[in-house]
């Protein structure tokens, strides 16, 4: 699974130079996250021919030392300026106060928290830019399987709910199965 998932990435031109364009901003345990990933594999078990545009694209980091929402305004500003991507900038060093959660200690622990956890998968850029690295806390299987499972980490069926409904997720990916039994 995920050498096919770092193949996929690598033959994906929007993606690698999103992963270029947030590598250039120098952060800490960062990724490119959410549908970023989610999407291609969903995309690539529904046989489409085209990549489903990407409503945003989320890049997480985890930086205690700064972690007002002003620094990612301004992040996600400088990705704009060069790029016309959708971006959405967040450091999960401050996701736990809105979350009601203890604090986080990385940006793969905030990820474990996620509503499901086909979401919870990111990749980045190491080795100076050369290598792709994934961030998967609550690994592939479930993203494979073309399942949209709830999170047994943080079981918030009604948010899971509707989220599915209201990203039409069953509507671009109809072979989708839904798995929002704590016991799978």
């Amino acid at each position: 699974m995920e050498e096919q998932l770092l193949m996929w990435l690598k033959a994906d031109a929007q993606r690698l130079a999103a992963l270029e364009r947030a590598s250039e901003l120098g952060l800490q345990d960062w990724c490119l996250a959410a549908g970023f990933v989610r999407n291609l594999v969903w995309d690539r078990l529904h046989e489409y021919a085209q990549s489903t545009p990407l409503d945003d694209i989320d890049l997480v980091y985890f930086d205690p030392q700064d972690s007002s929402p002003e620094r990612d305004w301004i992040l996600e500003t400088r990705l704009r300026e060069v790029s016309d991507l959708p971006w959405s900038v967040k450091n999960q060093a401050r996701m736990h106060v809105r979350n009601a959660d203890a604090p986080y200690v990385s940006t793969a622990d905030a990820m474990s928290y996620w509503v499901e956890m086909e979401t919870a998968i990111g990749v980045r850029l190491v080795s100076d830019g050369r290598e792709l690295e994934l961030v998967a806390p609550l690994g592939l299987e479930a993203l494979f399987a073309g399942s949209v499972t709830l999170n047994w980490k943080r079981p918030k069926p009604d948010a899971f709910k509707a989220r599915i409904e209201t990203k039409g997720w069953l509507e671009k990916w109809p072979r989708l199965v839904i798995v929002s039994s704590l016991d799978g």
